[in-house]
């Protein structure tokens, strides 16, 4: 079960809730993959709503660890996410949305449309 209150979110593989967190050690993960400096620049980097197939699995991967999961970004990469690319994309949104707030004004990219 997770916990809203400290920013976990569930990313839902084969049947399984997964927990997620972007915990400082994550965030400090993205902003290096992200070629970033702060956590304000990294922000800015997920509204800009150019997120590629490779920064989902950053992100995914990278809350999967901060909840405690023992995975590679390869691992992440190979999983059979419930809802298919909109599950997997709505996972990192709703993650992304509980680390950085949901607001109008800073709200990361919306998953495509079914």
């Amino acid at each position: 079960m997770v916990n809203r209150h400290r920013g976990e979110t569930a990313l839902m593989v084969a049947g399984q809730s997964l927990p997620m967190r972007l915990t400082l050690g994550a965030l400090a993960e993205l902003e290096e993959a992200f070629a970033v400096d702060s956590l304000p620049a990294l922000g800015e980097h997920f509204i800009g709503g150019q997120l590629s197939a490779r920064d989902i699995i950053r992100i995914i991967a990278a809350g999967l660890r901060g909840a405690g999961q023992a995975i590679r970004d390869e691992d992440v990469a190979g999983l059979s996410f419930d809802g298919g690319l909109n599950g997997v994309i709505s996972a990192a949104i709703t993650l992304l949305e509980a680390t950085f707030g949901g607001s109008d004004e800073a709200r990361p990219p919306q998953p495509p449309a079914a």
